[in-house]
């Protein structure tokens, strides 16, 4: 019996562990992470910039395509690039909030999460002034406080249902073959236009996979549209 217990006990931590993680996991609370799967809508979003010279490459093929995108900045990197901040904003796109540090929220306490929440939000509003009112947890990692403080700051939490993987990848083959595996529409699409570790991370095979996945899929009759766009459809 007791073995039974500490099993059942064992299951449930692990569980617990898994959905304060899980991009698409609800335990913890709502998070919009796509719209239902017969949808023709594909939303692509990139964290951790703006980063230089990704985020400008980024933008030129976004505007080659005609594309909008949703773009989780980091507090800290948009004061050390308000220009490329500022460039995102006026090229139409939308902007969300990915804490100043990117710290693991389910380590630390509400007083934490909104200080990392608020800090970042003085940083976007001093670069670019009005922003959309969409949060992304860092590494995805949540828990209901966290949430809750997100919720009481006005934002909408925000995480993915196809990810890139493209933080370890050697190639746009590679991202391209990670999404394209993956989408089965209304989904919200996880990139990378830089580093939460320091600026100037490469990030040339996203840039590359971007251009390739918008390429395919609009040929294949799907539409690109930003966060906010996707959420006014629900």
């Amino acid at each position: 019996m007791l073995g039974m217990v500490l099993g059942a006990a064992t299951a449930a931590l692990v569980s617990a562990g898994y959905q304060s993680m899980s991009p698409t996991g609800q335990w913890y609370g709502h998070t919009f992470v796509g719209l239902p799967r017969n949808s023709r809508k594909l939303a692509l979003t990139f964290d951790d910039g703006p980063n230089d010279p990704y985020t400008s490459q980024l933008l030129e093929v976004l505007a080659r395509h005609s594309v909008k995108a949703t773009f989780f900045m980091l507090g800290r990197h948009v004061e050390s690039r308000p220009d490329l901040a500022r460039s995102v904003a006026e090229a139409g796109h939308a902007i969300g909030n990915h804490t100043y540090g990117h710290p693991n929220l389910i380590f630390l306490s509400q007083g934490r999460v909104k200080a990392e929440i608020e800090s970042c939000a003085r940083a976007l509003t001093d670069a670019v002034g009005q922003y959309s009112p969409l949060f992304r947890p860092p590494f995805g990692g949540r828990r209901p406080a966290s949430l809750r403080v997100a919720r009481s700051l006005g934002l909408e939490p925000v995480m993915w249902n196809v990810s890139g993987c493209d933080w370890k990848a050697p190639s746009a083959e590679y991202i391209e073959l990670k999404i394209t595996s993956r989408v089965r529409g209304g989904d919200v699409i996880l990139l990378h236009d830089g580093g939460h570790e320091r600026l100037g991370v490469d990030r040339s095979p996203t840039v590359g996979a971007t251009e390739r996945v918008i390429a395919r899929f609009t040929a294949e009759g799907y539409e690109f549209v930003t966060v906010p766009e996707m959420i006014e459809t629900v």
